[in-house]
């Protein structure tokens, strides 16, 4: 027989996953964007959160790292409910997080190597340098960077930008890495470097992986499971095929870059305008 020793964290708190939100509700005023969402995490997995512009993707990973606090319900870390900590409390518990901002986020003031080194000496007490230039070193290396300690961020392209910032975000070990549109603002080639760097990181690492995106050809090549959000609800939730063949109408609409009838009539409403001003020149 298990003993309740054996029992993960997770499991003795009623909550399965490494990461768990709760019937979690979130409104910016009266602006209804999360709508009693309950969701678990598998560790050590990539987990893809799509859906349209302003459904409350960034605004779900956000409370995963309890950047925000919900309306209501309640949001887990390995078993722990966090949305109650104090920001204190809340500063340790987040070294095991790395978050890559949409923007990358670096600091233009200090250099690569000094905007990798940020978060280190952020959260713990440098009492010696040594040690440090060999982590920068292994840090840039795994994103393909090495020699680039001494650039600013105004000397790098957009995808050397996001490469640093994800060197930043890797920079204390974490345990899982948060992605808010990674591969916004790239081309082509730059999104697929980033979609191969999150799947060696997440291999390499270990590191439980969600990604908010819009960008299918990333959502499919990266992905263990897709999380689709559409007006504040979970309306898909599945692997790469279920969401492919799912059924539902604002699924395939938004997974085949479809624009819909009520947008289609918005557009061209002002042809009808034009026929009828039209119409009354030639009376």
């Amino acid at each position: 027989m298990k003993k309740s020793t054996d029992v993960s964290p997770e499991k003795q708190q009623g909550v399965e996953g490494i990461l768990a939100v709760k019937n979690l509700t979130k409104k910016f005023g009266d602006k209804l964007v999360l709508d009693n969402i309950s969701l678990s995490i598998e560790k050590g997995k990539t987990t893809v959160v799509i859906g349209p512009s302003g459904c409350g993707k960034t605004v779900l990973i956000k409370h995963l790292i309890a950047l925000l606090r919900p309306t209501s319900g309640e949001v887990y870390f390995k078993g722990q409910r966090i949305d109650n900590l104090e920001e204190k409390d809340l500063n340790r518990l987040r070294v095991s997080y790395g978050f890559l901002f949409q923007g990358g986020a670096l600091f233009d003031s200090l250099s690569v190597a000094e905007n990798i080194l940020f978060p280190i000496r952020e959260h713990y007490k440098i009492t010696k340098d040594s040690g440090l230039e060999e982590l920068v070193k292994t840090k840039l290396a795994m994103v393909g960077l090495d020699g680039f300690q001494e650039y600013y961020p105004a000397s790098l392209s957009g995808g050397q930008k996001k490469r640093v910032a994800l060197a930043r975000a890797i920079a204390l070990n974490p345990e899982v890495i948060l992605y808010d549109e990674p591969t916004t603002g790239l081309d082509p080639i730059r999104s697929d470097i980033i979609n191969e760097l999150i799947m060696k990181l997440q291999r390499n690492l270990g590191a439980t992986t969600i990604v908010v995106t819009h960008d299918m050809t990333s959502s499919y090549k990266i992905a263990d499971r897709i999380v689709m959000l559409y007006g504040g609800k979970i309306i898909a939730d599945g692997d790469t095929d279920y969401i492919r063949n799912n059924p539902h109408p604002v699924v395939q609409q938004f997974i085949n870059g479809r624009v819909g009838k009520n947008d289609l009539d918005a557009i061209y409403a002002d042809d009808k305008l034009a026929n009828s001003k039209l119409q009354l020149r030639t009376d």
